[in-house]
């Protein structure tokens, strides 16, 4: 059974939400709370007591109090276990990106169908990452192209480009918000040598997961 909790200050989404979620069996609402302070002080309470912790929180972003770009830090900082989906919409590119710079597993518009939804919530318990190709690309684009190359853009270009050519190819596509199967696909090889290469590739990076890739290949501006 997969947890949820779901942080929204306004309260018929969290309930469309939370309808959205049971058309699927295995996927379970634990919490709710309306902004992130709420969410950071229901998630120490739980752990106070000894309750369940949520496997994913759904995350909006513009909150009262503390937003979900602060709140996402924090979570995903203090419960490394419990990942981060952000809420947003197309007129929210700025706290899309600040989402996934803090540690966010992916992001989803506010109108997702309950389907997508669900899929996207089990595929990120499991560890994957949610990033879809038009939208990962603008988000991505447009957040970084406002930031000026510095010391640590410059340090991630230099290990981008230690990598081979191959492994730079692929990070560049999950950067485009492509999944493995779609890599696969593009490199003509099998989806497990693509898992088997970014598991490669996120230790060499020293990195956590592919929306980490994602958003650290267009923080150093790698063009391939």
């Amino acid at each position: 059974m997969i947890g949820v909790m779901i942080v929204d200050n306004q309260a018929p989404v969290r309930m469309g939400l939370a309808l959205m979620l049971r058309h699927d069996p295995e996927i379970t609402v634990l919490l709710e709370a309306e902004d992130g302070k709420d969410a950071l002080e229901r998630l120490a309470h739980a752990e106070d007591i000894g309750a369940p912790l949520p496997d994913v929180v759904l995350m909006d972003v513009r909150m009262p109090r503390m937003d979900g770009i602060d709140a996402t830090a924090r979570i995903t900082a203090r419960w490394p276990d419990t990942h981060v989906l952000v809420l947003t919409t197309y007129d929210e590119d700025d706290y899309a990106f600040g989402g996934l710079s803090a540690g966010a597993s992916g992001f989803l518009l506010k109108d997702v169908r309950s389907r997508d939804l669900c899929q996207a919530v089990c595929a990120v318990a499991s560890g994957d990452a949610v990033l879809t190709p038009r939208i990962t690309h603008e988000v991505l684009e447009r957040g970084v192209g406002r930031v000026d190359l510095d010391e640590r853009s410059l340090e991630l270009a230099a290990r981008f480009r230690s990598l081979t050519q191959r492994e730079r190819e692929t990070c560049r596509l999950v950067a485009d918000g492509l999944s493995n199967a779609e890599i696969a696909g593009r490199l003509f090889i099998e989806p497990a040598s693509v898992k088997r290469s970014v598991t490669r590739i996120l230790a060499k990076l020293g990195m956590r997961d592919r929306v980490q890739i994602a958003v650290g290949w267009y923080k150093a501006k790698m063009d391939g």
